[in-house]
């Protein structure tokens, strides 16, 4: 069957994107488009073909994105990649129609969180965290020994780095150990304890030190930041 290739306009509409799943895995493909930041892609057999459900915000995805998911469909090969990467270069616009919109603010001065956050997700969970991320607010107050320089939300999933951290005295390391730190937890690396669960178990521990520069970051922080 003749793949149909995808017109050179900034965004699809809903037929030319069924059309294109249909042509590209030659199966019947029912679609339904969604505003579902929590399941944003969805793929189901049913005895009258592929179920696709999809957030809105694939409209705009190019080629390589659709092409994995038609490999996903085709193949059941896990979209992995260029899917998730679609979604964390597109979060800010995920609650857009909800009048309490996350405000994703992910370059600072010296930092772009999200290009960090992209290259620990391929290095070390091999981009299998979908969080977004954004720095947090800005604090009036000069209290630092005790500031906190990350936080993950999970009911929002995403996570927040501590302004103070966007400066040029704060090694990139240092950065990126605070983004990795908070990426373990998106992951869920905890541990069942007496009917609740560790956030800093063992294991979590364990997978705190595969960061390479983990030791740097320790030391940087005893003698630069608490100091």
């Amino acid at each position: 069957m003749k793949q149909l290739t995808l017109p050179l306009v900034p965004a699809l509409d809903e037929q030319s994107l069924k059309d294109y799943f249909q042509a590209t895995t030659a199966k019947p493909v029912s679609l339904t488009l969604t505003g579902n930041t929590v399941s944003m892609l969805s793929i189901r057999e049913r005895e009258a073909g592929i179920s696709i459900r999809l957030h809105r915000m694939f409209l705009n995805a190019g080629p390589d994105v659709l092409d994995e998911i038609c490999i996903f469909i085709k193949r059941r090969k896990k979209p992995i990649l260029k899917v998730r990467e679609f979604i964390l270069r597109n979060q800010a616009c995920l609650d857009a129609r909800k009048p309490r919109a996350l405000n994703i603010k992910s370059t600072g001065r010296y930092y772009n969180l999200l290009d960090l956050f992209i290259a620990l997700n391929r290095e070390y969970f091999k981009s299998s965290v979908p969080s977004a991320i954004t720095w947090g607010k800005r604090s009036l107050r000069r209290v630092v020994r005790k500031r906190r320089l990350g936080s993950y939300q999970r009911d929002r999933d995403i996570i927040r780095i501590n302004p103070v951290l966007d400066s040029s005295t704060v090694p990139r390391y240092f950065v990126e150990f605070v983004i990795y730190h908070e990426m373990l937890h998106a992951a869920g690396v905890v541990e069942p304890c007496y009917g609740r669960q560790r956030v800093h178990s063992k294991e979590f521990k364990k997978r705190e030190k595969l960061f390479k520069y983990y030791e740097q970051a320790l030391q940087w922080e005893r003698s630069a930041w608490r100091a």
